[in-house]
């Protein structure tokens, strides 16, 4: 299998990530229309949504005919994965009414992916996908040319899928003053509300919709894909037929990963990102930053992600981050983090941050949909044993019979390792290309195209 350079290089930046009511297979009523005064219907006999509004109106980019995607996965080798394009694709700009953490009235921005052409007239089940981290504030997936957005193209809407995906709060259009970062509370309703404005944008651009709604994310996204699908079972039944939720690479467990001794790979970008959102939801991570992270990063860090202007390279070359002189993940968080502050959080089951984070966990709940789980045994980001394997026991306790998991590592070593294999020697080339890119490139194609796998069970 050719490596994916020319289409999927990006996403190792895209989609990297800390450590990227009722189910039923029955077809729901679909979205009926736009109601006075901007709110949009159900078309449930539910009362309108507050929020999930358009902007302003729905924007067709461009479209992406079957040739142009086949070619481009040919090219890149992901149409071993993807398979070849059923339909045509056009990229529609979403600008939406949604609300912040402590339920501050704001927008957010993403993309409509809408199947079309003639062998493509049904109408169309909706993904909702949830990105993976993002140190950009500018970067929007309404955008072709974007790698995650082809991800999705390829992988979904090429085969018949209606795909939403968010920017997130504090991105690319969003007024909102910061992103917060694995709050699970707000990344569901951002997600929910990009389905609702999802459901008026396709009346507009002349789609329909079949009125299944399945949820997927990867990485940061697998965290707030399952957030959703959690409210949308539970406090939106009546509105959305939820059919199926495939979660991807996403830290569930953030609490328990808190506790361990041993840094992530991207420990430097991830961690600060958690405790500056989790200190500006709740308050009570620090009084003095400076009991938090070393000098000179504790001048400069509070508001430094996402940027305006740096990428995960150059947060490091020009110092706004330790790594650029090769620092291990362990490294890295001792020149950034004060050690006292870093004991206390892995030793004292009161620590503020540790508490946060277990506010923010994804335990507890039955979902209602066929569910699954993907990850990669090898993933140095979002370690299955840390967040996977103890989410699927916690299901497994209460008698949960909708979930199942799937180990995508074999595949990766099959297709990157040397030999078939993962490589051993940590001091190789070979090893740190091959775990450097296990996350963010080589770990996503192959849990999308499980995750179509379940839906195409449904759909």
């Amino acid at each position: 299998m050719k490596r994916f350079n020319h289409i999927l290089g990006a996403v190792a930046t895209a989609c990297l990530l800390a450590a990227c009511g009722g189910g039923g297979d029955g077809g729901g009523s679909n979205f009926v229309g736009v109601l006075p005064g901007g709110g949009t219907g159900t078309g449930t006999g539910q009362p309108a949504p507050s929020t999930g509004a358009l902007k302003q109106p729905a924007v067709v980019l461009t479209t992406l005919t079957t040739a142009q995607i086949d070619a481009a996965t040919a090219s890149s080798g992901l149409q071993a994965i993807s398979g070849k394009a059923k339909c045509d694709v056009s990229v529609v700009a979403l600008d939406y009414t949604t609300l912040g953490p402590k339920g501050e009235n704001t927008n957010a921005s993403g993309v409509l992916l809408v199947p079309s052409g003639a062998a493509c007239t049904a109408a169309a089940p909706l993904v909702a996908y949830a990105k993976g981290t993002d140190v950009q504030k500018p970067r929007t997936l309404a955008n072709p040319q974007d790698a995650e957005t082809f991800l999705l193209t390829a992988m979904y809407a090429a085969q018949g899928y209606a795909v939403v995906a968010t920017d997130y709060l504090g991105y690319a259009k969003s007024t909102f003053p910061y992103h917060p970062y694995l709050h699970a509370d707000s990344e569901a309703r951002t997600v929910i509300d990009s389905l609702r404005a999802a459901r008026v944008a396709a009346i507009s651009v002349g789609t329909t919709l079949s009125g299944k709604v399945m949820f997927t994310g990867y990485s940061q996204g697998g965290h707030s894909s399952m957030a959703a699908h959690r409210a949308a079972e539970r406090d939106n039944a009546g509105e959305f037929n939820v059919v199926a939720g495939a979660h991807l690479a996403g830290p569930y467990n953030l609490s328990g990963s808190f506790k361990l001794t041993n840094a992530i790979a991207g420990y430097q970008f991830f961690v600060p990102f958690i405790v500056n959102t989790y200190q500006k939801v709740y308050g009570d991570v620090y009084t003095d930053i400076n009991t938090v992270y070393k000098q000179p990063y504790a001048s400069n860090i509070e508001n430094l992600l996402p940027s305006p202007t740096l990428t995960y390279s150059t947060l490091v070359s020009t110092g706004a981050l330790p790594g650029a002189n090769g620092e291990t993940p362990a490294q890295a968080r001792d020149a950034l983090f004060q050690s006292a502050f870093i004991t206390d959080v892995q030793t004292n089951p009161n620590n503020a941050l540790y508490l946060d984070a277990k506010k923010n966990d994804l335990f507890g709940w039955n979902p209602k949909a066929k569910t699954l789980l993907c990850g990669g045994a090898g993933d140095p980001t979002v370690p299955p044993a840390v967040h996977l394997v103890p989410m699927k026991a916690d299901f497994d306790s209460r008698g949960v019979t909708t979930v199942s998991t799937v180990d995508v590592d074999a595949q990766i070593q099959a297709a990157y390792g040397p030999g078939g294999k993962a490589p051993t020697d940590p001091t190789s080339a070979a090893f740190a290309t091959y775990y450097a890119s296990y996350h963010g490139t080589y770990e996503p194609p192959f849990c999308h195209a499980r995750a179509r796998a379940l839906f195409d069970t449904v759909k």
